[in-house]
């Protein structure tokens, strides 16, 4: 937040940092990735002009998350759960924002296939907001 537009001059390094730890739980309350979340969410907020180019590779590092945080067999309470989730979802409406929409269409098959309730809600979620 502080660093506002500036941001973007270390957005390549950043996205290495944020993916890094998306991709990694780090125990039952997940501070790391809550912050992460965060980090990426005000990321995008502040660079949104240069999102679009980076919206595939974000995509997946956030679908990957939110899938292992929804298959997670360990000891992570449902709230905890449920934020991250929460946070991805926050971020992935982002990202549809700025990018004119194009994570609706790179999700589109997705939400048709996908049976899972919560899941379905999350994709909800970001095909809702107009």
């Amino acid at each position: 937040g502080r660093l506002g537009i500036l941001v973007a001059r270390h957005l390549k390094r950043l996205e290495r940092v944020i993916l890094g730890y998306l991709e990694v739980g780090d125990g039952p309350e997940e501070e790391a990735r809550l912050g992460i979340l965060e980090a990426l969410r005000s990321t995008i907020e502040h660079a949104w002009p240069r999102m679009p180019c980076r919206l595939p590779v974000l995509l997946k590092g956030l679908l990957k998350m939110i899938w292992d945080v929804h298959t997670d067999q360990s000891s992570t309470p449902e709230p905890v759960k449920a934020a991250l989730i929460q946070g991805a979802t926050e971020c992935l409406i982002l990202l549809d924002r700025c990018s004119e929409g194009q994570v609706k269409v790179l999700l589109g098959g997705l939400y048709s296939s996908c049976t899972d309730t919560r899941l379905r809600q999350c994709l909800a979620r970001v095909y809702e907001d107009t």
